[in-house]
């Protein structure tokens, strides 16, 4: 069993081993083309020519930490209406459903008006103006085309279909045919120019649903939301799904101005990469692109979050199964010490041969499983490094965060083994380079990497960085970081147990 063991190592060391050797960077980097139109958005266009397939990726730099205060779930909006179309797409009758959307906000505007009065407002009065809005809803919804802007897209060849919010981003990605380019162009242009805020509220109750699904009646959701809470007093890394009164409250107005302010071409990045030329590819981004107004930079985020000054603990009481998950502060990714955290990350988690694994799981069988993750919820800003264990049965949320304080104390006192090192550092580097095997995960790294580093071959400048992180390196980030006063720990506890 054990030769069988070495055997299976040697060969994914080797294969790991053939992908760094078998990747050419510069030639890579011989085949991006950038430009930048005049009103702001910039371009990355790869050429790869192996088959007549291209991968759009759009990164819009706004994410859940850009929602104003009492709209959290804002900038999740966005990604529920880019299928809902265009004026041209998606509509029975343009002109009609124009006139139709202007009553819907009418009749909220009035029902709003009413809720103002607070204690003093009408009851019957609020239930009419509620009808009226539910109707002005109804009309509105004939003239709609239900799904025709994605079935047009995929009737054109058109695979992963899809959009994602984070909480430093929202990003729009797909691929067509190469002899479909110009479709992407046309249609996506046409969206970030003038979105149409269709089914709105019903887009909203959907994402109302999704917080009940995955935080209100998930105990882990919860849980992530509960620390992160904790965690961040100000900053608004609090929350990344969004507050349900918040959701239950945005109107189409709100996502109007958050468009006109947050979706300007200079906020937004364009990766291309399959079977382009590079020449076409700016005629038609001039075409369509140009067309979009420019607009002054999106503001800022100016809270920062104040230094935490000591341990905070926070317990929720449930019948599932218990999780324990421990939160210390950590720079942005920007800082000097981000790959060394990440490199610290693989020595606690990576697959099996993680600490956390071996002496969590593996050898005192106190954990069904255990991770971490160097940045957690996101890293444009000061964030935290997660460290989270499942208890076995018989074993508590207390066993495992002892067990996981010694791991640290141990990495502050001994240095991690050359080997280990080794693998770590071997490993996160097939795990980025087999993300570029595909012309989807290529362009989602050169966007990424392009908004978030101001240069995409950071891409391959942060794989120098992490060979040079040494042991002497993360005796020092273990000893700087995780101190008791700069963490957070959240934890399942039944309710039995919280009372004893």
């Amino acid at each position: 069993m054990h030769s069988q063991r070495r055997v299976l190592v040697g060969v994914l060391v080797l294969g790991a081993a053939t992908l760094l050797r078998a990747f050419d960077w510069t030639e890579l980097e011989k085949r991006v083309t950038e430009f930048t139109l005049a009103n702001g958005m910039h371009f990355i266009v790869l050429e790869r020519h192996e088959a007549p397939v291209v991968s759009f990726h759009a990164y819009v730099d706004a994410g859940s930490v850009n929602d104003p205060s009492g709209k959290t779930g804002l900038a999740h909006m966005f990604e529920h209406m880019i299928g809902k179309g265009t004026t041209d797409l998606g509509s029975l009758n343009w002109a009609e459903e124009q006139r139709a959307l202007e009553e819907v906000e009418r009749a909220y505007d009035a029902l709003e008006l009413e809720k103002r009065k607070g204690r003093r407002a009408d009851p019957q009065k609020l239930e009419a103006l509620r009808k009226a809005l539910e109707q002005a809803i109804e009309r509105a919804n004939r003239y709609v085309d239900p799904n025709k802007y994605v079935q047009v897209i995929e009737q054109n060849g058109a695979v992963g279909f899809n959009a994602t919010t984070g909480a430093d981003a929202t990003q729009y990605f797909y691929s067509l045919p190469s002899n479909r380019v110009e479709l992407w162009f046309l249609l996506q242009s046409e969206w970030f120019r003038q979105p149409v805020f269709r089914e709105f509220y019903k887009e909203r109750d959907v994402v109302r649903e999704e917080r009940r699904m995955r935080v209100e009646s998930d105990p882990r959701g919860k849980l992530y939301e509960v620390l992160l809470a904790t965690a961040f007093l100000a900053h608004p890394y609090r929350t990344i799904v969004g507050w349900a009164s918040d959701i239950e409250n945005l109107r189409a107005a709100d996502a109007a101005w958050f468009h006109r302010t947050y979706y300007v071409p200079s906020n937004i990045t364009v990766a291309i990469v399959g079977d382009v030329d590079p020449k076409e590819i700016r005629k038609l981004a001039e075409r369509y692109f140009g067309r979009l107004e420019p607009g002054p930079p999106p503001p800022t985020v100016i809270t920062e979050e104040p230094p935490q000054e000591g341990e905070r603990r926070v317990a929720i009481e449930s019948e599932s199964q218990p999780v324990l998950m421990i939160a210390y502060k950590r720079p942005d990714q920007r800082h000097p010490d981000d790959p060394v955290l990440d490199v610290l990350d693989g020595v606690l988690s990576m697959g099996r041969t993680g600490l956390l694994y071996q002496e969590l799981v593996r050898d005192r069988r106190i954990a069904l499983a255990a991770g971490s993750s160097a940045t957690f919820p996101s890293g444009k800003f000061p964030n935290t490094f997660l460290i989270y264990a499942v208890p076995n049965l018989g074993h508590s949320t207390a066993e495992n965060e002892q067990a996981i304080y010694q791991i640290l104390a141990r990495l502050e006192r001994e240095p991690v083994p050359e080997e280990t090192l080794s693998r770590v550092k071997r490993n996160i580097r097939a795990s980025i380079i087999r993300s570029l095997a595909s012309n989807a995960g290529l362009a989602m790294r050169l966007a990424w990497y392009h908004v978030n580093y101001g240069d995409w071959r950071m891409m391959f400048r942060g794989l120098e960085l992490i060979d040079r992180v040494s042991a002497e390196d993360i005796q020092r980030v273990v000893k700087q970081y995780f101190r008791p006063s700069q963490r957070t720990v959240a934890f399942l506890v039944q309710a039995k147990e919280a009372a004893q």
